[in-house]
Order: structure tokens, then C-alpha cells, then sequence
């Protein structure tokens, strides 16, 4: 089956303190979405989901750092749902679907391999990392500690087959949805998790930037 890679880049870059969106920001004097592009450059078909006022900038950058890698560009919608939605409109069923973060430059083309090998039978295949830091749940002023040897942080790309997660979308928006996994999950789909890896982290702040940047050597 061919392969499309659907990049979901909505992000405004409060966090990071500046008027540039996260996914614009340079690493290692690359725009962060660029570096991720070329990542899923072996793939058949690859979505750049933005929002539409951000086209024209994109355009700039593309122009700046000499970018000419084939990609479609899709109008963003009011939250990442909608987004994902949006670009699922411009996909054939018949292919393989791999869903990423705009701001996770740093995932390798080996994990994106070996997700889209364990697609099979149907099953959505997602990318988890083990939690390694303590953790309690607090209500109030209470507080309550959490045995963490069965909790994994999530990661994307998470792999579908594409008419599998385009049916799954069809559904009314939840504010339960948080990733494109639990959007399967709530239309009946299953999910089967792979090791991911612990550089392939979100950039939300400065600091991640700055980590990233260290990982990108």
C-alpha cells in the first residue's frame, strides 16, 4: 500500500515566548517542521496541515531555506481534530496513514519503519515511551501516589490504515479526543503500542528547544 505521512502544524508558540509559531522555530538553522518533512521524504504522499494564515509564511520559508520537497498544504481547523479531518479529506483510502506532530523533529525514519511494518489486521499502531519520574494524582489539597511501571507516555506518528482512521473521524467532536489514538478507540478501533524512543520529544518550550537542538548534533 502506499504510504502518506499527515503533518499536523497548528501550534502559536506561546509557550516559547515569541510571536513565531513553534513549528517555524529554527533548529539547528532548520525550521523545525522542515526537518520533520524530511523524515517521511521516502513516503508516496506527504500533508502539511497549517493554519491558513500561515500559508503565505510557509511559502517565505520555503522560499529562504531552498525547500522544494513535494507537499500538500491543508487548511488547519479550530482544534487538532478538525485539522487531522481535514487533511484525511485529501487521502485515499486505499494507503497507509502516519499522523505526526508538527513539533516532533527528532523522530527517526527507523521507528516510522517499524510502525508501519506492525500495521496489520486492522489495528492502529502507536509509539509509547515508560514514565520515569514519580507521580501522584492531586485533588485539592490532597494528594495520591500512582505506581508507574504501567504508564508510557504516547508518541506520535500513529499509524492507521487510512479508510480505518477516516471512518473513526466521521464522529462528533469530544474534548475526551487528546491524540488520534483515542479518536480510534471511541469508533471501536484497537490499538497495539511499540517501544518509542526518548528523543522524540514535543517541543512546547524553550527548553525543549534547547534539548532538541543537543539531540540534533
Amino acid at each position: 500500500m502506499r504510504k502518506v505521512a499527515l503533518i499536523v502544524a497548528g501550534g502559536k508558540g506561546k509557550r516559547m515566548n515569541t510571536s513565531i509559531p513553534k513549528q517555524f522555530l529554527l533548529l539547528n538553522n532548520l525550521p523545525v517542521v522542515m526537518h520533520i518533512l524530511k523524515k517521511f521524504s521516502h513516503f508516496e504522499k506527504t500533508i502539511l496541515v497549517l493554519p491558513q494564515s500561515q500559508f503565505n509564511y510557509w511559502e517565505e520559508l520555503c522560499n529562504t531555506h531552498n525547500f522544494t520537497q513535494p507537499h500538500t498544504l491543508v487548511e488547519g481547523g479550530k482544534t487538532r481534530f478538525h485539522s487531522v479531518r481535514n487533511g484525511l479529506k485529501k487521502i485515499d483510502k486505499n494507503t497507509i496513514i502516519a499522523i505526526h506532530d508538527g513539533v516532533r523533529p527528532l523522530v527517526s525514519k527507523a521507528l516510522i519503519n517499524n510502525l508501519m511494518i506492525e500495521i496489520k489486521n486492522g489495528l492502529g499502531i502507536i509509539p509509547v515511551a515508560p514514565v520515569k519520574d514519580s507521580i501522584r494524582e492531586i485533588e485539592g489539597k490532597n494528594s495520591t501516589h500512582i505506581n508507574r511501571s504501567n504508564l508510557h507516555k504516547v508518541q506520535t506518528p500513529q499509524c492507521f490504515l487510512t479508510a480505518n482512521i477516516q471512518k473513526a473521524y466521521t464522529q462528533e467532536f469530544s474534548d475526551s479526543f487528546t491524540d488520534d489514538a483515542s479518536v480510534f478507540e471511541s469508533n471501536g478501533g484497537k490499538i497495539k503500542t511499540i517501544l518509542g524512543e526518548e528523543k522524540n520529544l514535543k517541543i512546547t518550550t524553550e527548553e525543549d528547544l534547547l534539548v532538541a537542538e543537543l539531540f540534533n548534533q
